[in-house]
């Protein structure tokens, strides 16, 4: 016992100089098998060790006498593997004297030093395989000519690159995920070379747990750019990535959480992965960052968008909700930075989507107010902002008319009316859908568009090239046109009546949507004013025609016109 404890002696005496080398190692590890067979217990599990340390020594012994002195990637392999062997030192020592405190634990402790010693093997094999020892600086594999590159060329410089990532200093591992990155972004079939290689993905998830700040973010960049591809997804999900993303939005880099959100957001436009984010307290750490990222618009944005991912699993709906995140969204939707002020509006509107009971809660808590706001010619909101927020008002505020109360109150219908005269044409198209769901809400709706001024702003939609356009038009004047006054306005420009008559004109084939423009007729016909002015416009042949094709509504219209006192005056007019 006492020469075996000599023997460890040597070795802790050996490892425990500054630089450790290729020499003092063999030494120490020469010096460990030895001594391990002495070791009475666990003899199973020294067994292994001993075998592994025996492999590692020939590995060693063949590159002893290569060009080491310079080479940061073999310096940095050596004392890892020094460390290994004096944690290894520790562990025989303590079964030789037989001081350890359980069997467990001890066992655990010798699984633990012999997968690292497997690790140790592999990349001393790497090492040598790439040729790293053959002069004091490693090769550097140039990238193959992205036109006349071939599959085999491009397979090996992936592999080149990947092997930097295992065995590398932290400079080199960083500098391989940038030039990895750099590839993927140039040419899609790196991605598929490199999802055919043994454990690369898997490699790649364990590097997000790094310390190294750097290296974190850049294999963070790396893997969102992986997740982009449909074909990868299932591989990265395999490798086990969501947990270690999760962890990263907690990481004090910025730009490790915001890669680990964008990816996260792709990976969960597969609803299957909604239950691992949340599983992994991911719910919390997004509605964290959510909570305190005023100023960080594309780290938000990313949040919200896996926020409105997942929502669609009614559990994890209803934890956001316990955790009062529709107050935090309406604060967003106010925020001046345009990222976050869309993406909240639309995780509102996702999050509110077939539910009466959240829609209630958004009225309840100031959004339709926020959203009426961001609509505010005179706010900052970009285009696509103010059409967004136009969206979740039509699905907010469908079946409550306290809302409709507040949207008059606010000013709504003045934006509207804004949109259809000065807006781009994207905004004008969602504002009149916007005027054609309020047409169909309530007659106090009708009744404000109408003494709002929508009549004549919706007739010149009427000719417009873009057939729904026209068609949302004349449903919406038709909904309107209900109410008794809103028809005295319409009768009372004398050019409505007859653009009406025109539009109908049965030898134009892009008149399109004359059933509506029928239907707003039919009902204009109860007006005394509005018969006459049809009467007397000159286009009456129209709907003659259409009663004579048997178009039922403009035989209807016929009919009332030929009533009473109108009938002379229509047989003079048909019989000149």
């Amino acid at each position: 016992m006492f020469e075996e404890n000599c023997s460890l002696l040597v070795v802790q005496e050996s490892l425990e100089e500054d630089k450790p080398s290729t020499q003092k190692a063999i030494e120490a590890i020469s010096s460990l098998i030895s001594v391990s067979y002495s070791i009475k217990v666990f003899s199973a599990k020294w067994q292994s060790i001993r075998n592994k340390l025996d492999e590692l020594l020939s590995s060693l012994t063949a590159i002893e006498n290569c060009d080491t002195n310079n080479n940061p990637e073999v310096f940095s392999s050596i004392q890892a593997i020094s460390e290994t062997i004096k944690d290894c030192h520790d562990q025989a020592k303590k079964c030789l004297n037989q001081s350890y405190s359980g069997k467990l634990i001890m066992q655990s402790d010798l699984d633990i030093v012999s997968r690292k010693l497997d690790n140790h093997k592999r990349n001393l094999l790497d090492i040598y395989n790439l040729g790293l020892l053959t002069q004091s600086y490693a090769i550097v594999v140039s990238k193959p000519s992205l036109h006349i590159a071939s599959r085999d060329d491009m397979k090996f410089y992936v592999l080149d690159l990947f092997s930097r990532i295992k065995i590398g200093s932290a400079d080199m591992k960083k500098q391989a995920l940038i030039a990895f990155n750099e590839a993927i972004q140039e040419d899609d079939r790196y991605v598929k070379i490199a999802a055919e290689i043994d454990n690369f993905f898997i490699f790649l998830v364990q590097f997000l747990d790094i310390q190294e700040s750097e290296i974190q973010e850049n294999v963070a960049k790396v893997v969102s750019m992986i997740a982009g591809f449909e074909s990868c997804k299932r591989l990265l999900i395999g490798a086990g990535i969501i947990a270690p993303l999760v962890r990263g939005l907690e990481s004090e880099s910025e730009l490790t959480k915001e890669f680990a959100t964008n990816c996260l957001q792709k990976l969960t436009e597969n609803a299957d992965n909604a239950w691992s984010v949340s599983a992994h307290g991911g719910v919390t750490s997004l509605l964290k960052i959510c909570n305190n990222g005023e100023n960080r618009g594309g780290l938000v944005g990313s949040a919200c968008g896996v926020l409105k991912n997942i929502v669609i699993v009614q559990e994890i709906k209803r934890f956001i909700i316990d955790e009062n995140a529709i107050p935090l969204f309406i604060k967003l939707v106010r925020s001046k930075d345009e990222v976050i002020q869309i993406s909240s509006i639309d995780f509102l509107q996702a999050i509110a989507r077939g539910d009466d009971s959240i829609r209630k809660l958004i009225i309840k808590e100031g959004g339709v107010r926020a959203l009426i706001r961001v609509l505010d010619p005179k706010s900052s909101s970009s285009t696509k902002g103010r059409e967004m927020a136009l969206r979740v008002i039509m699905t907010s505020c469908i079946s409550s008319e306290n809302s409709l109360h507040i949207l008059m109150s606010y000013g709504f219908l003045d934006h509207i009316l804004y949109f259809f005269r000065f807006g781009e044409f994207s905004i004008q198209e969602v504002a009149l859908k916007a005027a054609f769901w309020l047409s169909g809400t309530s007659e106090e709706a009708k009744k404000a568009m109408g003494d709002a001024g929508f009549i004549p702003e919706l007739v010149k939609f009427l000719g417009s090239k873009s057939f729904e356009i026209g068609e949302m038009a004349a449903e919406t004047l038709s909904n309107m046109m209900i109410i008794p006054r809103n028809r005295k306005r319409f009768v009372h420009n004398e050019q409505n009546v007859g653009l009406l008559l025109q539009m109908l004109d049965p030898e134009e084939t892009n008149s399109g949507n004359k059933k509506l423009l029928l239907s707003i007729l039919m009902t204009l016909t109860s007006c005394n004013s509005a018969r006459k002015k049809i009467v007397n416009s000159g286009y009456l042949k129209h709907i003659e025609k259409l009663a004579e094709d048997e178009v039922s509504d403009a035989k209807k219209i016929v009919r009332r016109l030929s009533g009473n006192k109108f009938r002379n005056m229509l047989n003079g007019l048909w019989h000149s």
